[in-house]
């Protein structure tokens, strides 16, 4: 089987994606295995994003979100139920 070689473009696009990650350019090239590297890049770049927004204007929590779909939807299954007759 021969080695994986990376030429030196794809070589500073994972230390650099890593780096964002906050991770080794060895544990990045996993992900860029399994994902492709522009897809690995973009979740990089939009988990920042996400993160960077949390810290803005904070998070609400899972179980409230769940009570609020939960309550969005039984409103709209109620107006779809047959009226009994």
């Amino acid at each position: 089987m021969r080695s994986l070689a990376l030429t030196p473009g794809q070589r500073r696009r994972i230390e650099k994606l890593a780096q964002l990650a906050g991770r080794t350019p060895k544990s990045m090239l996993r992900f860029v295995l399994r994902d492709g590297l522009e897809a690995t890049e973009q979740d990089v770049r939009e988990t920042i994003e996400a993160d960077e927004d949390i810290d803005r204007h904070g998070a609400i929590p899972h179980g409230k979100v769940m009570a609020r779909a939960r309550a969005t939807i039984e409103r709209h299954a109620a107006k779809r139920r047959p009226t009994a007759a």
